[in-house]
């Protein structure tokens, strides 16, 4: 599904990525994890064509996406923040992401009456406009802004962080019920390496820009991590 060839991003002098070869097959959750700095946003940032790669490309299902828009109609994204409209309400919004990706009002409800647990009452039906909530909340809406429209992959960096401890378990069961029944493409960065290795069936460590690990998820997995990040 997605495929990475010598892949490279520098800044001035300083080289940041560096991923030779990476293949993510449909329907995976891949997990991509790194001390600050490691080269996580900007390999996502990357497959978004937010920065255009130094050499190399990424190609998403046949599609190389810094030469073409193909991907973006099944390609969905929560980066930060900034991926929201400040201005407009949660409902407002998703209407929004709704009409860019071919949903209407009726599929656009529907998806999001299954979040209702997850929403906790404290997204919909407030008369707030994103911007006015709190960091949890605007996280809360832009995750389930990603999964509107039926997308085939899904980048969420480090959906975990300011979420509660309810919200965060909520999250969990939604990442593998997407990559598990759904067939959906999960891509996911996190600090958090309970939380990674609990949802995602390959995990991938990043150190100053390449690959250092590639890990296929088991019991033991956590166990590893932490003995290679307290080194």
């Amino acid at each position: 599904m997605i495929t990475t060839q010598n892949l490279t991003k520098k800044y001035g002098s300083q080289l940041v990525l560096n991923v030779e070869a990476l293949e993510i097959p449909k329907g995976q959750s891949f997990g991509l994890v790194g001390n600050n700095g490691a080269g996580k946003t900007t390999f996502f940032s990357l497959l978004l064509d937010l920065i255009q790669p130094t050499s190399g490309k990424i190609i998403n299902n046949e599609v190389q996406v810094d030469q073409s828009e193909a991907w973006k109609p099944f390609t969905s994204a929560f980066i930060d923040e900034t991926f929201l409209i400040g201005y407009l309400t949660p409902e407002e919004y998703f209407y929004f992401i709704g009409d860019l990706r071919g949903a209407n009002r009726a599929d656009v409800d529907k998806l999001l009456s299954s979040f209702e647990d997850f929403f906790h009452g404290e997204i919909l039906g407030q008369k707030k406009y994103l911007r006015d909530l709190s960091k949890g909340n605007q996280k809360k809406a832009g995750i389930v802004a990603s999964f509107i429209g039926n997308p085939e992959v899904v980048i969420l960096d480090e959906p975990f962080a300011n979420l509660d401890p309810t919200t965060q378990i909520r999250l969990k069961a939604i990442i593998k019920d997407l990559a598990a029944k759904q067939d959906v493409t999960v891509l996911i960065s996190s600090h958090d390496l309970m939380h990674v290795t609990e949802v995602c069936e390959r995990i991938v460590v990043l150190n100053k820009g390449e690959i250092v690990k590639d890990i296929q998820t088991s019991a033991e997995t956590l166990k590893e991590l932490e003995t290679f990040f307290g080194e």
